[in-house]
């Protein structure tokens, strides 16, 4: 178990932590990557392209198994899986099916539906997000409906550090959670999804922008990063000199929901 109580100090303490290469995930990012081709290439998928063509969102798109295997291939297992199933969510463990993002040079170009407010959101501040709290609406209020138990990338090629990394914002999480638990004081959980939590989920934000470190995550094929589930996190802009195959910058993400709200904001 490599490294693992290391892994663990600083997924709880930092909100994140990166796996050394396992040869259970090489093995099976090998197997996948021709499926994961697939999914960016399909017309069925092509509303998944965003940004001018510079990033292809791909939610939910790779055809995983609950076990994450694809097509009678080899499952999803290694240190990454072991710490997950024994720190983030009760077993069983059962994978949703992952989001393949796909950066490519020039991310982010701007989007003809979107203000040029939330561009420069996007371009100046990694577009940065707590998983679950969803837009709705006209004026776009912010509410919680899912509840995630955690968020697991996994690089499929080799691209640069600079090609579009992940960005988490050091110690994040615990922030949200106290902002969090301050909004829904006195609430039943089964009604937090119909708060609208903008001007508190927007006030924390700025507070983790003053407070947090901005941090990179990357890893390459074999590796694996884990987020927590209430850190801030986003996506870096393609840097110049940053260099990628023809696939670009390929992860898979797996963000399973615990179905439990308390739990999502209380456990560790």
């Amino acid at each position: 178990m490599r490294n693992l109580e290391l892994n663990k100090k600083q997924f709880f303490e930092r909100g994140w932590c990166r796996f050394d290469y396992d040869e259970y995930l090489a093995n099976w990012v090998q197997a996948v990557l021709p499926y994961a081709r697939q999914t960016v290439s399909e017309q069925t998928n092509a509303k998944w392209l965003r940004c001018d063509g510079t990033w292809f969102v791909g939610v939910n798109v790779l055809p995983n198994q609950p076990d994450g295997s694809v097509h009678g291939g080899p499952v999803l297992q290694g240190d990454a899986i072991d710490f997950v199933r024994q720190h983030c969510k009760p077993a069983p463990l059962t994978f949703d099916a992952a989001q393949v993002s796909v950066c490519y040079p020039g991310y982010p170009k701007p989007m003809k539906t979107e203000s040029d407010n939330a561009y420069r959101f996007r371009r100046d501040r990694d577009a940065a997000h707590v998983d679950g709290f969803l837009r709705e609406g006209p004026h776009n209020h912010r509410h919680l409906r899912e509840c995630h138990g955690f968020v697991l990338g996994i690089p499929m090629v080799e691209a640069d550090e600079t090609a579009s990394p992940l960005m988490v914002w050091d110690g994040s999480h615990e922030l949200v959670r106290t902002a969090m638990k301050a909004r829904f004081e006195n609430i039943e959980p089964s009604n937090w999804g119909d708060e609208d939590i903008t001007e508190c989920y927007h006030k924390v934000r700025r507070e983790i922008f003053e407070q947090c470190e901005r941090v990179a995550v990357t890893a390459k094929p074999g590796q694996a990063y884990l987020v927590h589930r209430l850190a801030l996190h986003g996506i870096s802009p393609w840097q110049s000199d940053a260099k990628a195959g023809a696939d670009g910058r390929m992860i898979c993400y797996f963000r399973p929901d615990i179905g439990d709200v308390s739990s999502w904001l209380v456990d560790p």
